[in-house]
């Protein structure tokens, strides 16, 4: 715990003392968010706000790891798994920062083709999949929450590795791109991931996975800073640099604690988003009419009449809610 908590705090420091230096410089190189014209229209006045801002806690997590494992007296035991999950993290960034690159430097409006955003992801989330499993040792079965309550040491679902390998790459590539959706207001996604990210750290450390939890909270400390310049009225975006990397931390992260079942749980918040927008796309093609006034949701609660501070305060709070009931699911487990 205790270095869980160190590592917090130097991400938190780190990011914050980035935020006066990184926010000009992304003026400077005019690296501004282009804002969806068929959107809330108070979003317009963000145009031109400046993104890829992820690399801020990127960099602050990537201190805070390199310092904690620097410390004298400290046990590298599991420090491969946690470094695992950093490095899926930087991986799927470095995607995004790809990504964004391409749409306000060469203003290519969709950045990355759609294949090789999905090339890069798919190759990111197979090499975690062979890592777990023949240099981590993690069996290919999924534990099932709750199930503990049932019988002693609870339920596993196993899959095998070729079922393990195709269901950890939709972990991953859900997981990423459903931060990537919630990413749309002043501090929701920001805020969110720090709730599941700790929610899942704490599910590291029962499982005595402390480089895990320390990896969580390295990108937690750096993204409750980076909320000081990101809350409403932001300053900076995290960008798709910001969005998928910590979407793919929090899916490698539940890969390697074998909690992926989890994810649906603890990230509620970020699958309700992405459903939302399914459920939207399914009704429009089948029958005409959309089932929301915008998707994801969070637009639709902006197009009601909430203010945009409303519907981040009560997302955060539905993210917390469901945080917990995805660490009473561990209750029992062996």
């Amino acid at each position: 715990m205790n270095l869980v908590l160190i590592a917090t705090g130097i991400a938190f420091l780190v990011t914050l003392a980035l935020g006066p230096v990184v926010i000009p410089l992304l003026h400077q190189f005019k690296f501004g968010q282009r804002v969806r014209a068929d959107g809330p229209a108070r979003h317009l006045q963000k145009t031109g706000t400046p993104t890829m801002g992820g690399v801020m806690f990127l960099l602050g997590a990537t201190a805070a790891l390199g310092v904690t494992a620097a410390l004298p007296g400290v046990s590298r035991v599991g420090f491969a798994e946690g470094l695992a999950v950093f490095l899926v993290a930087l991986g799927f960034g470095a995607i995004g920062f790809l990504d964004d690159f391409l749409k306000v430097v060469y203003k290519r409006p969709l950045g990355l083709r759609a294949r090789e955003k999905l090339a890069g992801q798919v190759l990111i989330a197979a090499a975690l999949a062979l890592a777990a499993v023949f240099l981590f040792d993690r069996s290919t079965a999924l534990s099932v929450p709750f199930s503990g309550l049932l019988i002693p040491g609870g339920y596993t679902l196993e899959l095998g590795w070729w079922l393990f390998l195709g269901f950890t790459v939709i972990v991953l590539l859900g997981t990423a791109n459903a931060v990537n959706l919630t990413d749309g207001l002043d501090g929701l996604a920001s805020g969110a991931f720090v709730i599941a990210a700790l929610a899942f750290a704490v599910i590291a450390l029962v499982m005595d996975k402390t480089w895990v939890a320390v990896v969580l909270g390295a990108l937690a400390g750096g993204c409750v800073a980076f909320l000081f310049f990101n809350y409403y009225p932001a300053r900076v975006f995290m960008g798709d640099t910001g969005s998928l990397a910590l979407g793919g931390g929090l899916g490698a992260a539940s890969v390697v604690t074998q909690s992926e079942l989890f994810l649906l749980i603890i990230g509620g918040l970020f699958v309700i988003e992405t459903l939302s927008v399914i459920l939207q796309v399914i009704s429009y093609q089948l029958t005409g009419r959309r089932i929301l006034r915008m998707s994801p949701l969070h637009h639709h609660f902006e197009l009601a009449g909430w203010s945009e501070t409303r519907v981040v305060h009560t997302f955060w709070a539905w993210g917390f809610i469901f945080a917990l009931a995805g660490l009473a699911g561990i209750y029992g487990l062996g």
